[in-house]
């Protein structure tokens, strides 16, 4: 393996073990929801006691849906297993990573497939996002993750491409 081979593996594999540590992230924080809400209500100076009406913009949406969050999860705490469960499918999807970590050319379909699913995020975002009443600056938001999530995969592709194309001309 010549030197530009290494550089170019090393560049995949800091690219990549950013984009499983954001899945990653993504998945532990979607476990302890109703703790975060709290968090972020005390940061942003919501009282919990008082109606969500009693806010405008931002405060208002974390404080009804800290609202939200805790009436639901008091009543029916079954319905925070659905937040367990996208918790898992981010650790899932992030093990899948590991693939195009370990030999990028080999597993190139993993990156295809993770570009898809960030641009699956926008329209996921604009169109389920609207129907379920969400503000669009939240969805916008949502929308960043898969623009995000897109720019280290397509780096990591173009980096693939030119590994692909130096194993060719070594014959590998």
């Amino acid at each position: 393996m010549k030197q530009s081979d290494n550089r170019i593996r090393t560049k995949i594999r800091w690219l990549l073990a950013l984009f499983i540590f954001g899945l990653v992230m993504s998945g532990l924080t979607a476990f302890p929801l109703e703790t975060e809400l709290e968090i972020l209500s005390s940061i942003l100076g919501i009282d919990p006691a008082l109606p969500s009406s009693d806010y405008s913009g931002l405060q208002h949406w974390i404080s009804l849906v800290a609202a939200g969050i805790h009436e639901t999860y008091a009543k029916y705490p079954f319905m925070a297993y659905g937040t367990d469960w996208l918790a898992f499918a981010h650790l899932v999807i992030a093990v899948v990573f590991i693939g195009p970590f370990r030999d990028p050319v080999r597993n190139s379909w993993v990156i295809t497939f993770g570009i898809i699913a960030c641009f699956g995020v926008i329209p996921l975002a604009l169109i389920a996002g609207a129907i379920r009443q969400i503000p669009l600056y939240w969805r916008l938001i949502d929308c960043s993750f898969g623009i995000f999530g897109i720019l280290p995969l397509w780096l990591v592709r173009k980096n693939i491409a030119m590994l692909e194309s130096i194993e060719k001309e070594n014959g590998q």
